[in-house]
């Protein structure tokens, strides 16, 4: 590794964690975040090429990266983007939406005061009380899921045949979309979060260039737009009481959500409800048919259940980082911020900063005070974080009774994606319970 001069990263660095590929080569990214966390702890990240991106800072260290999460005053998801995008991206999007950054606008975009309101409109929907209710239909599409798997053959891969159709059946339940639409959501959604990555945006296509990647996204924000337009429609005319329902007839200070508001809440549902739990539920799999004798323990004592579901969860992070603008000029880690500066949440460095875990990149589903940043923290926190966590236990419960053994047969692999990001593959060796 370079060596650090002021506080600028070194050019392979910079390079590094805006490359989508970077994130399926995950020891070397770890590497390159345990270099920064120490050497470069608030690093300024300048383009590698002239106008390739906006400057910004990156975090590593857990405890500042919690700090910004929680002083949402402070650090503002608004009007800067909030995902990380190049400048010609940014500018597609300005085009695209009428004059904002986001392409779409959602809950991940709203700062307070918007923000709580449109988010009260579907809280209670995700807290556990209301989950209680839903746990038998979870357990039969969980059921649906397993035999899917031991109907497969010996050999399968666990992210096609459960990991991505499972969490999306769920979430498509509890939105109130029809069965028969899934295919065509699940597609949408791969575009939309896996557009960096050839297998999942389905272009046939290696290294696109970002404005390709933009396009994708783009199209398919408009074919979800055209296809809750007309859910809307109709759950206007019969409200049913699912959550789709609930957004078409939502009102926010009295008036009826906009066009652009509304779709955006259904897409953050959507498309965000069911690709974190899907990496996360992979990535389970994956540490558990690394390590028989942990899935021989967990298979004989449920009790380590919980703390397998939540260890996944740090570490695979999903979610990989957020993008957030300084409103007045402050300080993190001792590294004065100006007013405007952009900075990145770095996730997948919070959740492996050994200040904070024990060897973090071991698998320990008995860490202690796992309070990990997978899920964010503060104002913005995972509005579907029970639901997450209640799908991946229904499902290994499964799991767990109806297979004896479970063991790797061949490669798992990463997509290539700096945003939403996890397991795209992985091959299995599974033998039934008898």
């Amino acid at each position: 590794m370079a060596t650090a001069v002021s506080n600028i990263a070194p050019p392979e660095v910079a390079r590094e964690v805006i490359d989508p590929r970077a994130y399926a080569e995950w020891d070397h990214l770890l590497g390159t975040f345990d270099w920064l966390r120490e050497h470069l702890p608030v690093a300024r990240i300048e383009a590698a090429e002239p106008g390739l991106h906006p400057p910004f800072w990156l975090l590593t260290r857990y405890e500042d990266m919690m700090r910004v999460s929680k002083e949402n005053a402070l650090f503002l998801n608004n009007p800067h983007t909030v995902v990380f995008s190049t400048t010609d991206g940014i500018e597609f999007a300005k085009k695209f939406s009428g004059g904002s950054e986001h392409m779409v606008a959602s809950l991940v975009t709203f700062d307070a005061p918007t923000h709580m309101k449109y988010r009260k409109l579907t809280q209670d929907w995700f807290m556990p009380k209301n989950l209680r209710g839903l746990e038998d239909e979870i357990r039969t599409i969980a059921r649906a899921a397993v035999d899917r798997l031991l109907t497969g053959g010996e050999e399968v891969d666990f992210c096609k045949t459960v990991a991505a159709p499972y969490p999306l059946h769920v979430v498509m339940q509890i939105l109130g979309v029809p069965e028969e639409d899934e295919p065509r959501m699940l597609m949408l959604t791969q575009q939309m979060f896996g557009g960096q990555d050839e297998d999942l945006n389905q272009s046939g296509m290696k290294d696109l260039p970002p404005e390709v990647i933009t396009q994708i996204v783009a199209g398919a924000v408009k074919d979800f737009e055209a296809y809750f337009a007309k859910l809307t429609a109709e759950k206007r005319a019969n409200p049913t009481g699912d959550v789709a329902s609930t957004i078409a007839n939502a009102t926010v200070d009295g008036e009826a959500l906009n066009d652009r508001d509304m779709m955006g809440y259904y897409i953050i549902v959507a498309a965000a409800g069911h690709d974190t739990t899907s990496a996360s539920t992979a990535g389970a799999m994956l540490a558990l048919a690394q390590d028989p004798e942990q899935w021989a323990k967990v298979k004989a004592d449920r009790s380590l259940l919980a703390g397998i579901v939540e260890e996944s969860i740090r570490w695979t992070t999903p979610v990989q980082h957020f993008m957030r603008t300084a409103a007045e000029d402050t300080e993190i880690g001792g590294q004065k911020i100006a007013k405007g500066d952009w900075i990145m949440i770095n996730y997948v460095a919070a959740n492996h900063d050994p200040s904070q875990f024990d060897d973090p990149r071991r698998f320990d589903a008995s860490r202690e005070n796992n309070r990990h940043l997978a899920f964010g923290a503060g104002a913005h926190k995972c509005l579907g974080l029970h639901l997450a966590r209640l799908e991946m236990r229904i499902l290994f419960e499964e799991l767990l009774d109806r297979i004896d053994t479970v063991e790797l047969a061949g490669e798992a692999k990463r997509s290539n994606s700096t945003f939403v990001g996890g397991l795209k593959s992985l091959p299995l060796r599974i033998k039934a319970a008898s």
